[in-house]
């Protein structure tokens, strides 16, 4: 800087202020500056808002990426389960022990029922699974289409003779987990089944609904096997 020169002029950026000239006399003036600073908080101000908008909007958009993510999860498994037909009648931690289930059914079309999905609803059915997830993998813990049969066998007290139809009738229980009887459509016993906490499957019980029955590992007739 040579000598006799100054940064008078300039503010603490280094920008230098407008100089009105007058009579050979320069005076600055700071309108210009405080016109600028107002401009430059402005759009700091707006790109906060901005930001504060946009945040929520990404959440929304995450959001909705995982719930249908999580829809296409619980089709293709049901389908794997029963086929393309399949439906879900209930889905959650079904059994209270901690762990997601499903209780898929195909719906019988030559009959009718409530057409419920919750509450005590009654439904005529073919065929119905339960499905549990466990260290990420989906495997069945309860089977219903000839007969009533978990991993470890048929349901005692279930029908020996094979059973094309169903009435299905399910109620949810918030102490127990899920309630539900299996009823031949034609003709038979009503079968009462629910997860036995202390064998970690679900069983059927005894008339009473006072105490579990134990599976047997053949039939006189057998139809069908576990997949």
């Amino acid at each position: 800087m040579r000598q006799g020169f100054r940064t008078r002029g300039r503010d603490y950026a280094g920008v230098p202020e407008s100089v009105a000239f007058n009579h050979g006399v320069h005076r600055m003036t700071n309108f210009p500056i405080r016109g600028a600073r107002r401009t430059l908080l402005g759009c700091v101000a707006a790109l906060w808002l901005l930001g504060c908008s946009a945040a929520p909007q990404t959440s929304i958009v995450d959001e909705d990426a995982k719930s249908k993510e999580a829809a296409a999860d619980v089709k293709r498994v049901a389908e794997g389960a029963l086929g393309m037909h399949a439906e879900v009648i209930a889905h959650g931690d079904l059994a209270r022990n901690g762990l997601e289930q499903m209780l898929v059914v195909n719906r019988s079309r030559n009959g009718n029922d409530d057409g419920q999905s919750g509450g005590s609803a009654r439904l005529l059915v073919t065929r119905a699974t339960i499905v549990q997830k466990q260290n990420g993998r989906w495997s069945e813990v309860l089977r219903c289409d000839e007969h009533l049969k978990n991993p470890n066998g048929y349901l005692g007290g279930s029908p020996v003779t094979p059973v094309t139809a169903w009435q299905l009738q399910i109620a949810p229980d918030t102490k127990q987990g899920l309630a539900m009887k299996f009823t031949p459509a034609e003709q038979g016993p009503e079968i009462s089944v629910r997860w036995n906490a202390k064998t970690a499957r679900y069983q059927s019980l005894d008339r009473a609904e006072e105490k579990y029955l134990s599976e047997v590992p053949t039939l006189d007739t057998p139809q069908s096997v576990l997949r």
